[in-house]
């Protein structure tokens, strides 16, 4: 692994001085023994504790469940008038038989893929999670081969799952890192789904149920996600909220109680709102450094973002910030322009605040024969340098 630290740390001290100077903002502490708070635009991390310690889903699960129901209308192989049939096993130990959360839905009716998915975020369902499963993969256990195929592909890596509705089970981890940065990939990819999770309350079966998620009552622009709890001391809460066009995202595990729950995540969500700024640190195209390349037409190629690069800093602070390019080189010739060639990391102390994907500015084609042949002896040459130095240390 190659870093390329020294462009990008004279580029971010520039970018920077003079913009923060005083004393950092005030810590925010928390009771909940696991918390993360994200800034959605710039993928900042704000505050975390805990953030990557193993929790109990509970039915902050159904997260993820509706995301592969979104996954299957956006594929088309859904639609939400279609409809599924209520099964047994569904109704006796999902609905209420089993005396959890449920829409109440009879056994052997039928409900559309909308009023399932209302079921499921707004009264936080269990029956409308099982009948969900078995609509899109046939039963239980088949659903949650995909959820954890799924979860893979969304980069969930420490995350595994048991059961589509948030039983508990020892094959059913999650981190509060991992559950806000499902939640931010649903807000963003699916805006004309994401809305059901900001429903304030659903009636079924003439049984009329509020929302469950109390971020919704507090005029704090809070429009989602879902709340969770199993055991009677262990509540959790993956939230979002919009002020003037910042969207923040929450997730808070362990809380002892719903108010506690409730409380800590509104906390966490006001002091971002009035404590951090945006700062630009490159624009979407400019160069934020170089990646060495072997046996091309040039021996470097410029590295740039899709996007722009944003950071969220206290409005006041003197802690500094450092970054690095990480990648995998050198990079072997050709090239393409576009092509991933490794992320930015960026650190607010020890905590990295930022990664973000970087890609080659341009193409470079492979060189001649004799110069890949001086590359060939260079890198044999400098890895035996290498080799030599680490023997001595």
């Amino acid at each position: 692994m190659l870093i390329r630290p020294f462009r990008l740390l004279i580029a971010i001290f520039f970018l920077l001085a003079g913009a923060v100077s005083a004393a950092w903002a005030q810590p925010f502490q928390t009771s909940a023994p696991q918390a993360i708070l994200i800034d959605a635009d710039t993928n900042t991390v704000l505050f975390e504790k805990g953030a990557d310690d193993y929790v109990t889903p509970a039915s902050t699960v159904k997260i993820l469940t509706a995301e592969m129901i979104f996954h299957e209308l956006t594929e088309g192989r859904l639609r939400l008038g279609d409809e599924m049939q209520v099964s047994e096993y569904a109704w006796r130990n999902g609905g209420a038989p089993a005396g959890g959360s449920a829409m109440f839905l009879k056994v052997n009716s039928r409900a559309s893929v909308e009023n399932l998915l209302r079921g499921l975020v707004v009264d936080s369902g269990n029956d409308a999670a099982l009948v969900l499963a078995e609509g899109v993969a046939g039963n239980e256990e088949a659903f949650v081969m995909r959820m954890n195929k799924r979860a893979a592909e969304l980069g969930l890596v420490k995350s595994r799952f048991g059961n589509p509705w948030g039983k508990a089970s020892d094959d059913q981890k999650v981190t509060a890192r991992e559950m806000a940065k499902l939640a931010l990939y649903v807000i963003k990819t699916y805006p004309d789904y994401y809305k059901y999770f900001g429903e304030k309350e659903f009636t079924w079966n003439n049984i009329r149920q509020q929302n469950r998620n109390p971020l919704l009552t507090m005029s704090i622009g809070a429009d989602g996600l879902k709340t969770g709890n199993i055991e009677k001391n262990d509540f959790g809460l993956v939230g979002s909220a919009v002020e003037d066009g910042r969207r923040l995202i929450v997730a808070v595990y362990g809380a002892k109680t719903a108010k506690e729950r409730a409380e800590e995540a509104r906390k966490l969500l006001q002091w971002g709102f009035r404590n951090f700024e945006a700062k630009d640190l490159f624009k979407a195209g400019e160069a934020v450094g170089s990646a060495q390349v072997y046996g091309g037409t040039k021996g470097s190629i410029e590295l740039v973002s899709k996007t722009d690069v944003k950071v969220l800093l206290p409005r006041s602070s003197s802690e500094k910030l450092s970054g690095k390019i990480v990648y995998e080189g050198p990079v072997i010739a050709p090239v393409e322009a576009g092509q991933r060639i490794g992320k930015l990391e960026i650190k607010r102390g020890a905590t990295v605040i930022l990664e973000q994907p970087l890609e080659a500015a341009e193409a470079i084609n492979q060189g001649s024969l004799p110069g890949r042949a001086f590359d060939a002896v260079y890198e044999y040459a400098a890895g035996k340098i290498h080799e030599k130095l680490s023997a001595r240390k």
